[in-house]
């Protein structure tokens, strides 16, 4: 009797299992694939109708309207009456190193001890395991931008694509930006210190910001000069972790989001002579043509938040992505909700869709933009010959919320997966309710 009952036991335990597996990452794909007869999306301003785009072995090799599709030998999508976009992008996020906000430690490991980490590396941290990152991939999210967080300098980002068994796998770029996190000007108290009796901080902000900022190029300048040292009797790791910036390697991304704080990275980037993008940049719109002219792009984290001051417009989040394109900077457009675990990318940029961007602007901003400013333009961002087959196929416009329904994703030509823990739990409670 306990054989039997320990058979039942291990396969009441497999079904279980099985209705809850883990999706696994697609097979490489080797071969011609067609995606006939959508309307292509370029990324770069161009709209194509009923067009084709030909893929062999993951990577694009023409797109038009021209393109002939073989009777047999290939994989065929028929796009008809569909939207076909580049994988989106996430320019800046945690995800992977932060599963639950405030779960346990051990869920999360995107933020390191002490105040210069330049050495930290957030792609040996990824999990690639993560419930988050099924739920992006099902609206079109493809590639991130996996950051580390804390202290001054927190450490380098790495490009990842969202469909792989490890960080290894995943990595599309790695160590592609070292990340500064700019010291306030304002001093903003605490509202909530005089009912817990906690110490206000009476200190001048400009002058501790200033501090700290010569110490930030104190650092540098002494990397600078272990660098152009001949030969070095010790290897400090922190300073070879930043010698990508002065290679050009790397990028230097900012994170802050007042003016102030924005002018203080233009004159990092005129001293050292590093490539900067700002990381926030709520205020970017005060100062975009000096933004212009330093060549400095920006990435603007959260669209549907409040104005940064009671002077500003209450919309001002919405309109600053029109007022950076009309002065030329370039700029992406980000999602770092927590509650929604970014999710709502594309949705972010159809906000500013509707406040002064054209759609194809909008859509650019997180496709070719990113790439351009995440450094992986030359493999994604578009769909133009020689890229990767980073490919979303959706049944209505991706900006809206109410016909955004991916059907298809590839990445590098692979169909991936679109299923995720939430799809798996409506069709297991569909069941219980017994709706199939």
């Amino acid at each position: 009797m306990k054989k039997y009952l320990t058979i039942i036991t291990c396969m009441s335990f497999s079904v279980i299992a099985f209705s809850q597996a883990d999706v696994y990452p697609a097979k490489e794909y080797k071969g011609k694939l067609f995606i006939a007869n959508g309307t292509v999306h370029v990324g770069n301003g161009q709209v194509i109708e009923n067009a084709t785009i030909e893929v062999n072995d993951g990577k694009i090799v023409q797109v038009g309207t021209n393109v002939t599709v073989p009777q047999e030998g290939a994989k065929v999508v028929d796009a008809k009456g569909k939207q076909v976009y580049p994988g989106l992008i996430l320019s800046e996020t945690d995800l992977g190193l932060k599963e639950i906000g405030n779960g346990v430690r051990g869920s999360n490991d995107y933020l390191e001890l002490g105040d210069l980490n330049p050495n930290v590396r957030s792609i040996v941290a990824y999990n690639t395991d993560s419930k988050v990152t099924g739920t992006l991939r099902a609206n079109g999210i493809l590639l991130a931008g996996i950051t580390p967080a804390g202290g001054a300098i927190s450490g380098s980002s790495s490009v990842v694509q969202l469909d792989a068994w490890n960080w290894e796998d995943a990595a599309y770029k790695m160590d592609n930006a070292i990340h500064l996190n700019m010291p306030s000007f304002i001093n903003r108290p605490n509202r909530f210190a005089i009912f817990f009796g906690l110490p206000i901080d009476n200190t001048d902000p400009t002058k501790k910001a200033l501090e700290k900022m010569d110490e930030l190029k104190s650092f540098f300048r002494q990397a600078k000069a272990y660098f152009e040292e001949p030969v070095h009797k010790q290897t400090n790791l922190k300073f070879e972790a930043v010698k990508g910036l002065f290679n050009k390697s790397e990028k230097f991304f900012v994170h802050c989001n007042e003016a102030k704080q924005m002018l203080a990275a233009i004159d990092f980037a005129k001293e050292f002579g590093f490539e900067v993008t700002i990381v926030g940049g709520s205020e970017s719109f005060l100062i975009a043509d000096l933004l212009k002219q330093n060549n400095i792009s920006v990435i603007l984290q959260q669209m549907h938040e409040l104005p940064s001051t009671d002077d500003d417009d209450y919309d001002q989040p919405y309109k600053t992505p029109a007022v950076l394109q009309k002065a030329g900077v370039l700029f992406a457009i980000n999602d770092n909700h927590e509650e929604s675990r970014y999710r709502n990318l594309m949705f972010n940029a159809g906000t500013a869709a509707a406040y002064g961007l054209t759609k194809e602007q909008a859509l650019e901003a997180i496709t070719l933009s990113a790439a351009k400013i995440l450094g992986v333009a030359d493999r994604t961002g578009s769909l133009e010959p020689g890229k990767d087959a980073n490919i979303v196929v959706s049944d209505g416009d991706i900006l809206d919320m109410r016909t955004s329904i991916i059907s298809k994703a590839f990445i590098q030509g692979r169909e991936v997966s679109l299923e995720n823990k939430q799809t798996q739990l409506y069709e297991r409670y569909k069941y219980k309710y017994g709706l199939k």
